[in-house]
């Protein structure tokens, strides 16, 4: 049965359909944009909302951990366990953005049910925001060199990128964040 529906997910993400409810974002217009600012987009969380970012981040300083590889998560994780002593933080919030190759409205149900499905906590739901766009577009807009490993990136309503690092938290990085806070 997992064989089949991988199978139904891989041809059904060939079949061209229309965007309405994602980062539609082009190679053109992301590079409009400065280097290291997050892009303009329209995307949805996983509680169904639809969100123009970087404008609808909840605060006016927002961590955004960027993983592009599903077995990335494990170091998505790190970071999630790390956010326990900024929560408190006024005006601080901070989102998962698994980042993925546009596929079409079939595929990103797919794929979207089943992180929901996996993710009983709502907050968390609503704090993970897919985006399906031109991902090498993307990597330029934040002026980030691969897709090799997870980036947290600090950025304000406007997208300005105010801190940034790369891989799994630590100390160092606790330190490093909590200075660019401040």
């Amino acid at each position: 049965m997992k064989a089949v529906l991988c199978l139904a997910v891989a041809m059904l993400s060939t079949i061209p359909f229309a965007r309405a409810d994602v980062a539609v974002v082009t190679s053109g217009e992301v590079m409009t944009a400065p280097e290291g600012t997050f892009p303009k987009l329209i995307a949805s969380n996983l509680e169904k909302q639809t969100l123009s970012l970087p404008e609808d981040f909840a605060g006016n300083r927002n961590l955004l951990l960027i993983a592009f590889q599903r077995e990335q998560q494990a170091n998505v994780d790190t970071w999630l366990r790390g956010m326990k002593r900024f929560e408190a933080l006024p005006n601080f919030n901070y989102y998962e953005l698994p980042t993925i190759d546009r596929l079409n409205p079939i595929a990103r149900w797919f794929i979207n049910s089943g992180m929901r499905r996996d993710i009983p906590d709502s907050n968390a739901r609503a704090r993970t925001v897919t985006l399906y766009l031109d991902k090498v577009a993307f990597r330029k807009a934040l002026n980030l060199p691969d897709e090799k490993q997870i980036y947290a990136v600090l950025v304000d309503l406007s997208g300005r990128v105010l801190w940034r690092a790369q891989g799994d938290f630590d100390e160092s990085k606790a330190a490093s964040l909590e200075k660019a806070l401040r």
